[in-house]
């Protein structure tokens, strides 16, 4: 088999130290943005004309120079409102999600000690009957701790996320009175130390908790990363609440905020007069921010117990090769380096000086990422593996070289690469299909309709064949282990993947802000400019979440069929075929779910707008103040209620099938609801993006053509208004939330897989 080239002692100090790299780099950006003062300074601003970055920046710190002190004062205020809401949101959020997490703890703890019934004695190894295995008891225990480590770190990496977007925000309004340029660096950084963090901490946590459980598990490797598979529940359990909570928190305001304010009262977006305003802003922090921060860091955890699950009844494990085990930790930690030198190139060593560089500069992050990680994993492939090994293949086991499981990973990186450019070809308003889109709106809204409908489910193609492509190409060379670490490969330059789609919703606040605080037409047009680009890189963020999460389902469905040790999956068993019609009904409920749900909430919000509009006086004439605490509210009440039907949809799935019908069943719906679910995820997140840039597209009216469709208030524009505000709850609330549901039900199957096994199937069995 022969052994690898880096020392399980290198490994041992190799991946902690690439996490703390990846830590400090995020405090320095932090640092760095950190520098720029949102309190007013007693000097004018137009003392340092002559520093600055030269290009006519003086003029426009002249203009802006006159009613500096009122506009940083206005900035603070603005973005202090912002925060608050979106902290209190959250924190009330965590109140429910905790009891929830407590609950499910126990749960887990007794469905897993009840399998051997609570006994404390060794047990027959379930993969290698000759060798004992530590008491079912203990993975009940242990696997109860790393679902609440999951959860923890869940929770804190969407918390500090939306801290740090919230910190940023006034920050880079104020940054684009210099220049976009300026404006651009801040954002961005602020993007990275959210990137940063959440990779580190997830790759660290992971890390830390596999060295403490090998001091009571020892060679008993099966056993271990069984109890590992918690850490993955736990973190995405968590990403289900903050996704849907803060999809519907960001679409009941943003919709209730657009329908009165823009289509009745025809006032423009982020308009001080309008009510829902802040609830607005507040809800791109906690639903972009926070629920996109705590999905990728679920799917990231998910990839990587589903590969050293694998990985531990593979020749790794059966042989104790830390190193060659440890395999997706270094891919991970690679990754973590080959980000830090992508983001510099987007900071420090290419400087934006115009508006058309800023989507090339973020598209270069992603081109940049993946070719230096092509590399990267080469390397790691090269000197962490053994030249030769085998890999658990249902049943029995696969030759497998090292060169092979190179190119899984690279198939799964590459794939990634291409799903994020279709996304961004079907819903950035440079190409064909969005500017068809919003030609369509000539003829009224239900054309827009139309037409947004179609381009959706035509986005669909590609990506599905790039997902499918990968998972023959890594299948064929190492079985579900390929599948694992394709997912892995797909994530593992997460921390730019992150940087560029948080970058989004900061530069939404950002022009929010500007638009709040009464600064100028140009600054506007820059903000304006940043946060087109970050709704194109925000879709191809919400492609990669979602092919990720087709291969770290699936990778996690090949785990829990070994674990239930079924040997195949029989399509024509009647068991196994209603499973599957049943697994592939589930996004259609969970996604009525999550609509009705913003349907409702919006049409609360829409009525307390109106209200305020009607009753007090003087808000159209700009000179009273809305009551925009009603408006969080609102958002706040209606989100933390309406998330608890769909995640309880999602959580007890997995245990009602696998306990009354037994893992055949639940095979079949897991196979169901992936091949279905991710159908719809893509073409819902397509559908609302190119909606919203057909609308933007229209309001710029920065080509020709675009402007025989607009002003802002013409037919067109308020048809295009109408389709941007369908797409909202596609793209924001039952788009990103299917991925989770697709790889939840998958991790959750696995997690309970021993006592479905010994347990399951109640009903057959009666019969």
């Amino acid at each position: 088999m022969g052994s690898t080239i880096l020392s399980d002692l290198a490994t041992e100090i190799v991946v902690p130290v690439c996490a703390v790299i990846g830590i400090v780099f995020s405090l320095i950006q932090w640092f760095l943005v950190s520098r720029i003062k949102v309190s007013p300074d007693r000097h004018s601003s137009s003392s340092n004309n002559g520093k600055g970055a030269g290009y006519g920046d003086y003029l426009i710190e002249e203009e802006e120079g006159l009613n500096d002190h009122n506009v940083v004062v206005k900035c603070a205020e603005i973005q202090s409102a912002i925060s608050e809401g979106a902290t209190s949101f959250l924190f009330t959020e965590y109140q429910y999600v905790g009891v929830f997490m407590v609950a499910f703890a126990i749960l887990i703890f007794l469905f897993l000690g009840s399998v051997n019934g609570f006994s404390t004695k060794s047990q027959v190894c379930t993969y290698n009957p000759q060798e004992m295995c530590k008491p079912a008891l203990a993975t009940a225990i242990f696997s109860t701790v790393s679902f609440m480590l999951g959860a923890v770190t869940s929770v804190i990496s969407g918390f500090l996320g939306m801290k740090i977007a919230t910190y940023a925000n006034a920050r880079t309004t104020l940054e684009a009175r210099k220049g976009v340029g300026k404006a651009f660096i801040v954002a961005f950084r602020s993007g990275a130390v959210m990137g940063f963090l959440l990779a580190a901490n997830g790759l660290l946590v992971l890390y830390i908790a596999i060295n403490l459980f090998k001091l009571y598990y020892g060679d008993d490797w099966e056993g271990l990363f069984e109890a590992i598979t918690g850490y993955g529940l736990g973190g995405s359990s968590m990403a289900l609440f903050g996704r849907v909570g803060g999809g519907i928190y960001t679409k009941a305001a943003d919709v209730g905020a657009d329908l009165v304010g823009k289509v009745e009262r025809n006032i423009p977006e982020d308009d001080p007069r309008n009510p829902a305003v802040i609830a607005d802003n507040v809800g791109d922090n906690v639903g972009d921010i926070a629920g996109m921060g705590s999905d990728l860091f679920g799917s990231y955890a998910e990839s990587s117990c589903a590969a050293l699950v694998v990985a531990s009844i593979s020749s790794f494990g059966i042989n104790h090769d830390f190193t060659a085990m440890c395999y997706p930790l270094l891919v991970s930690s690679m990754g973590i380096l080959v980000c830090l030198i992508t983001t510099l190139f987007a900071t420090d060593f290419f400087e934006i000086k115009a508006v058309k560089e800023i989507e090339p500069a973020l598209k270069k992050q992603l081109i940049i990422s993946t070719v230096l990680m092509t590399v990267g994993v080469a390397i790691v492939s090269w000197i962490a593996l053994p030249s030769s090994f085998t890999i658990f293949n249902f049943g029995s086991q696969k030759v497998v070289k090292n060169w092979q499981l190179f190119l899984c990973v690279g198939v799964g990186l590459w794939a990634g690469l291409i799903i994020g450019f279709v996304t961004e070809y079907y819903t950035s308003n440079a190409y064909s299909p969005v500017q068809d889109v919003a030609d369509s709106c000539r003829t009224g809204a239900a054309t827009n309709v139309i037409f947004g409908l179609a381009l959706g489910y035509k986005s669909v193609i590609i990506p599905i064949f790039a997902i499918a492509v990968s998972i023959f190409v890594s299948f064929s060379f190492a079985a579900m282990y390929g599948i694992a670490v394709a997912a892995l490969g797909m994530l593992s330059t997460i921390a730019t993947g992150l940087a560029i789609d948080a970058y989004g919703p900061i530069s939404d606040n950002a022009g929010g802000i500007a638009e709040m605080a009464g600064m100028s037409h140009r600054i506007r047009e820059r903000t304006d400019a940043l946060d087109a680009a970050g709704n194109t890189t925000a879709a191809i963020g919400k492609g990669f979440a979602i092919g990720s999460a087709a291969l770290v389902s699936l990778a996690l469905f090949g785990a829990f069929v070994s674990r239930a040790s079924i040997s195949t999956v029989d399509v024509l068993t009647p068991k196994v075929f209603i499973g599957l019609l049943v697994g592939a009904m589930l996004p259609y409920w969970f996604s009525a779910m999550t609509m009705k749900s913003v349907g409702s909430a919006a049409l609360k919000m829409v009525e307390e707008v109106r209200r305020q509009f009607n009753t007090i006086p003087g808000l159209m004439e700009g000179l009273a103040k809305p009551d925009y605490a009603t408006c969080v509210k609102i958002s706040t009440d209606a989100s933390i209620k309406e998330m608890i039907p769909p995640g309880a949809l999602v959580m007890l799935t997995p245990l009602i099938v696998g306990t009354f019908f037994g893992v055949e069943t639940l095979s079949g719906v897991l196979a169901g609801s992936l091949v279905s679910g991710v159908q719809i995820a893509i073409s819902a997140s397509n559908t609302g993006g190119a909606w919203d840039n057909a609308k933007k597209y229209i309001e710029a009216g920065a080509s020709e053509h675009a402007r025989t469709l607009g002003p802002k208030g013409s037919d067109p524009h308020k048809a295009a208004v109408i389709g941007d505000t369908i797409g909202d709850p596609l793209k924001d609330t039952s788009g990103p939330s299917l991925n989770i549901l697709i790889k939840l039900m998958a991790v959750e199957s696995l997690v309970f897989a021993p006592f479905f096994a010994t347990h399951g199937g109640l009903l057959f069995k009666i019969f």
